[in-house]
């Protein structure tokens, strides 16, 4: 992978990560406005499902950050492109889709196979 390809993943992922930490901000910003207080049973329960999942989506991205500056840092160890499993370089395409991809698609694909096993098992 040359320089120019590099710094376009590094931007994505910069630019991927501030989107992210922006809508939290959102978020963090709703639950400082206090407690709603819905008079009707049925309108609090709805308004409580709504905050978990909120709250729910906003952890699954704080995961998805760590994995954004996981990759931010192979990019500046020179490491980011090439799969952890196999050493091979990652497809260009696959990092366009996933930039945050640790293994090619045929070692991936090896992974969640040997998942599926040892989950049945």
């Amino acid at each position: 992978m040359n320089d120019r390809q590099l710094r376009f993943f590094e931007k994505q992922l910069i630019d991927w990560k501030n989107s992210i930490l922006a809508e939290s901000l959102g978020t963090l910003n709703q639950l400082q406005d206090g407690p709603m207080r819905e008079p009707d049973l049925n309108d609090r329960a709805s308004s409580e499902t709504d905050w978990g999942i909120e709250l729910r989506t906003r952890d699954r991205q704080r995961k998805l950050i760590a994995k954004i500056e996981a990759a931010l840092r192979r990019i500046g160890e020179g490491e980011y492109g090439y799969c952890q499993v196999t050493g091979e370089p990652i497809s260009l395409a696959r990092l366009r889709a996933r930039p945050i991809a640790t293994m090619t698609l045929e070692a991936q694909e090896r992974h969640e196979r040997q998942e599926r096993v040892s989950r049945d098992d």
